[in-house]
């Protein structure tokens, strides 16, 4: 079907020859679906606009389905594994037709199958696979699977055996009741719902009478529906079981990892198990390589800001570093940088604390400091590799940050990062380290500070006035309040009434300049760099959250929240 859509296209001058070659080319190593695949090349602007030109093309209808408030009661006709194995919906029923969304309207077996399923005749309408998979998660959630799969589990009484206090619970009793098929279905459909709403975390929390449920979507922890109590210490044996933990250890923190496989993709879990007052506390952290973005055009910079790190990552040796808190992005930034340089002529090696993504290409050491493989020693054994480009997950003390810049002086290409609050201050850091600051204003090319953002929802965004205190706050020279103008989300369905939609990141970006580098050997302050890096046209953190928002990508409190 692909190369016939490409064909079409092309036909109907919507797209050249040589971008259906080269998506083509992408498609064929299952790199993922045709149409997402011309949307990322930017040879279309959005999947609807395909399928509304497929739609044109089959004589069908087209459905924003953002646009209609369904009932649910219609959209259950469909039970909802069919509607998730076949990425339909059902819209609306007049009298024995049902008129039902679907993706992929060359599929002459889906419409046969809904037809037997729900006893209607079907009338197909396209809408993009994006949409109907919100959609789904959306209407479905009342009796979602993992409801159903808890009423099962209450019917039963095979887990009866964990009902009494934790502490009284045998490790024999535990490994029978984590066998339990009806519990091994709920862990896993906990952890696959999970993926597919896109989350980050999965949060397993113990309380005195309850357990919580809690994903982490968009950087905010949103509570799932509640599980039964008396199940909770098989919920974490389980958990246990599938990290390779040890289920009879409950005073100690331990960690491990999941590898499970969901249709053609491998997801890693990274786990976490606390124990607390009440029982204790799992946090797994999803690392699903479909969800990792590391084309540097998407992950949100301004053009001006993305040429200079550009530049800077193309250098052929010194220090490259990365700054902000826990969660702001900066391995996914990394990888995109190293992504974008991996070439076979190069020989990449990293050191990560964890390794959170495999990549082709590049040589990936995990750093063991229990048994001395210290970010230091990885470094140093790096250098004896005939390495070209090095990666150090992160610079904790004085040693790796000196071996890191002597690295760089001797002709290699650095990357790493630092725990600061923005760009200017990361030098004196260095220096506070013990780093000498010549050898910081000779090594350093390129500093970059970021945060990570909520993003208003597209589909819902509508202006919102600002207030003249809140104008007043931002900060800013006056030039950048000229036009200023902010948004925020309504909620709809979209965004499951939330009014965000994913992410994106602000970025601080200070090239080491002569101006600069001369304040770093007279040992300037952090304001002092901060004001010749701003003089020189560096965007601070706040300026280009300020920038975001001027055009409809973030509200105001985003850029109060995240930026100073």
């Amino acid at each position: 079907m692909s190369a016939e859509l490409g064909a079409m296209l092309v036909k109907a001058g919507k797209i050249s020859p040589e971008q259906l070659e080269q998506a083509l080319a992408i498609y064929k190593e299952k790199k993922g679906k045709f149409e997402q695949i011309l949307v990322s090349l930017g040879a279309v602007t959005s999947e609807e606009e395909i399928t509304q030109f497929v739609g044109k093309q089959l004589n069908m209808g087209t459905l924003r389905l953002s646009d209609v408030e369904l009932n649910p009661e219609i959209v259950k006709l469909i039970p909802l594994d069919i509607a998730r194995k076949f990425n339909v919906i059902a819209i609306s029923k007049l009298g024995k037709n049902l008129i039902v969304a679907i993706s992929d309207p060359n599929n002459i077996y889906v419409i046969d199958a809904i037809k037997f399923i729900t006893g209607c005749a079907i009338q197909p309408v396209i809408s993009p696979e994006k949409a109907i998979q919100k959609a789904i998660e959306s209407y479905y959630r009342d009796e979602s699977a993992i409801s159903q799969i808890v009423k099962g589990l209450e019917e039963e009484s095979g887990l009866e055996l964990v009902s009494a206090e934790e502490e009284g619970v045998s490790e024999a009793d535990l490994r029978s009741a984590v066998q339990d098929k009806p519990l091994v279905k709920l862990v896993d459909s906990l952890i696959s719902d999970a993926i597919r709403m896109g989350a980050s975390d999965i949060h397993f929390e113990t309380y005195e009478k309850r357990i919580r449920v809690r994903y982490r979507i968009d950087g905010d922890l949103r509570e799932m529906a509640p599980l039964p109590f008396k199940y909770r210490a098989a919920i974490v044996s389980r958990l246990k079981v599938m990290a390779d933990l040890d289920i009879s250890e409950r005073r100690l923190p331990q960690d491990g990892r999941i590898k499970i496989k969901m249709g053609e993709r491998t997801v890693d879990l990274r786990v976490s198990v606390l124990p607390t007052i009440y029982g204790e506390k799992v946090v797994m952290r999803i690392l699903d390589p479909k969800a990792l973005m590391v084309d540097m055009t998407k992950l949100g910079f301004n053009p001006e800001s993305l040429a200079k790190f550009d530049q800077a990552i193309h250098l052929p040796y010194g220090i490259i570093l990365v700054t902000g808190p826990t969660g702001s992005g900066k391995t996914t930034t990394l990888y995109s940088a190293l992504k974008q340089i991996n070439t076979v002529d190069v020989n990449i090696m990293t050191a990560e604390d964890p390794v959170e993504f495999n990549f082709d290409g590049i040589n990936q050491v995990l750093v063991r400091s229990d048994i001395g493989l210290t970010f230091a020693a990885s470094l140093r054994s790096f250098l004896r590799q005939d390495p070209d480009i090095v990666m150090v997950g992160e610079i904790r003390d004085g040693e790796t940050a000196e071996i890191a810049i002597r690295a760089a002086l001797t002709g290699h290409l650095v990357f790493s990062t630092l725990h600061t609050n923005d760009a200017p201050s990361s030098i004196n850091r260095l220096v506070d380290m013990g780093v000498p600051n010549y050898l910081v204003a000779s090594s350093t090319r390129l500093i970059m500070a970021q945060r990570m953002v909520r993003k208003v929802c597209q589909t819902c965004k509508t202006e919102s006035p600002l207030t003249a205190e809140q104008v007043a706050a931002l900060g800013v020279p006056d030039a950048m309040l000229r036009g200023i103008r902010a948004f925020m989300g309504k909620g709809c369905n979209e965004c499951n009434n939330t009014g965000f939609a994913g992410r994106t990141g602000i970025y601080e970006v200070m090239p080491i300049t002569s101006g600069i580098e001369q304040l770093i050997l007279t040992r300037g302050s952090d304001t002092e760099i901060k004001q010749q890096a701003v003089k020189e046209g560096m965007l601070t953190l706040r300026m280009a959250a300020i920038d975001k928002m001027k055009n409809g990508f973030i509200t105001v409190d985003e850029v109060f929240a995240t930026t100073s």
